[in-house]
């Protein structure tokens, strides 16, 4: 948990804004430029049958109504970072990263 909301900090400090969320409800109305972010997947490491090291991986989303955010190099910048895919809905640009944190 602690973890979770580190990575949150980070995120709102890289996005400058308050536009950060995580596991939003459909029925929030999101400001942009947003970043959306949800855990995505766990990475057990075991030895002796025990898990001795869980790395969290979220997918992280940059959504903007700018095609060439610098948010998305900003994102893509940091460590454990890697781009999955970009795509376009509403007129917004979504460009999707996963990171383990």
């Amino acid at each position: 948990m602690d973890s979770r909301l580190e990575l949150h900090a980070l995120l709102l400090d890289l996005l400058g804004s308050g536009n950060v969320y995580f596991q939003p409800p459909p029925s929030d109305k999101l400001k942009y430029p947003a970043i959306v972010y949800t855990r995505s997947d766990i990475d057990n490491a075991f030895a002796d049958s025990v898990v001795y090291r869980q790395s969290l991986r979220y997918e992280i989303t940059v959504i903007d109504r700018n095609p060439d955010s610098d948010i998305v190099s900003r994102v893509s910048a940091l460590p454990r970072c890697r781009f999955d895919r970009h795509f376009t809905s509403d007129n917004l640009n979504h460009d999707v990263f996963s990171l383990y944190f």
